[in-house]
């Protein structure tokens, strides 16, 4: 049976699954991860290279407002911070790439991604809703932090088919 590749053009839900990539690429993983593993003490740091001091007051800001947690920064957060720089950052170049193009050897790296990421969220989320660094303003972070458990599902549902990026002719 021959396969035709079905264009990225026509398959929508890649586009959404790109841009959440390209997001946690960008903005997320080396700019808001990144500056935590940078700048250890957000009480008393000097303001470093990267990244810029406009995105250090925003995730300071937020951090004081909404997320105790990311101001704490204790050794299991920075953990998961190091998961994303080191593992996660290349994972998203392989992946935009990957659903691009149609490439199927993305599946099994796909989904294990989103299982990895499913459990750091939700361990994360924990500690938002009942940890000593617990969230004052809960509903806000869950909503800020519900992409990251709705995407691994959704990549899981997407990437079930043996051949997600081709139609059989």
């Amino acid at each position: 049976m021959v396969r035709n590749a079905i264009p990225f053009s026509r398959r929508k839900l890649d586009w959404v699954i790109v841009l959440f990539f390209l997001f946690n690429l960008l903005f997320i993983t080396y700019t808001v991860d990144i500056e935590q593993l940078i700048i250890p003490d957000p009480y008393q740091f000097q303001q470093p290279a990267w990244p810029p001091a406009p995105m250090v007051r925003l995730i300071h800001s937020y951090g004081k407002t909404f997320d105790p947690l990311l101001m704490a920064r204790p050794q299991w957060w920075k953990d998961t911070i190091w998961l994303d720089v080191i593992f996660y950052g290349p994972f998203y170049c392989a992946a935009i790439y990957a659903f691009v193009r149609g490439k199927e050897w993305i599946r099994i790296p796909a989904v294990f991604y989103g299982g990895m990421l499913f459990a750091d969220v939700f361990i994360i989320l924990g500690e938002e809703i009942a940890g000593p660094h617990a969230s004052p303003h809960l509903p806000i972070v869950l909503a800020l932090n519900l992409p990251w458990l709705v995407l691994p599902i959704l990549l899981a549902v997407r990437l079930r088919k043996d051949h997600p990026f081709t139609s059989a002719e």
